[in-house]
């Protein structure tokens, strides 16, 4: 496969991340039975991809966009030790590269980017049922904090 690099996101990825926005809903959509009909927008990806309190970046394999993800900092709420916390999503590898450990990388330069803003709080939300996510995602260190619990209608 060659080396994977990754870089920050520009406009000119904007047609491959919608792309790749599509398939991190798909993907999602057999967990969460509210997500409205398509077609459906998760993100507004140019606002992120311009915004000074966010950092979309690119996996790059042979000059192909092979992955992405971003960090936005958000306010904490009031009673936390900490003022704000980088949320990280549109956490997303091709599947003709995942376990290559495109996810990981990605991860890496999202952490350095929240510690160059002076945020040590790191965030992410990911379904209960999604097991291969959770587990990928405690493999790098994350740790299970809190379920977000829903009463059907």
């Amino acid at each position: 496969m060659g080396e994977i690099l990754v870089r920050k996101a520009t406009l000119k990825d904007l047609e491959v991340l919608l792309e790749y926005e599509q398939g991190v809903i798909e993907a999602e959509r057999p967990y969460d039975p509210t997500l409205a009909e398509n077609p459906i927008l998760y993100y507004d990806l140019p606002e992120l991809i311009s915004s000074s309190d966010a950092e979309v970046v690119v996996g790059v394999a042979a000059s192909r966009v092979i992955g992405c993800g971003y960090a936005l900092i958000k306010k904490a709420k009031h009673y936390l030790d900490h003022e704000e916390y980088a949320y990280l999503g549109f956490m997303y590898t091709h599947p003709d590269f995942r376990g290559n450990g495109v996810n990981s990388k990605i991860l890496d330069v999202l952490k350095s980017w929240a510690t160059e803003k002076e945020v040590s709080e790191i965030r992410l939300t990911v379904y209960d049922e999604n097991a291969s996510a959770i587990r990928a995602y405690e493999k790098y260190g994350f740790k299970k904090h809190i379920i977000e619990m829903r009463l059907p209608g």
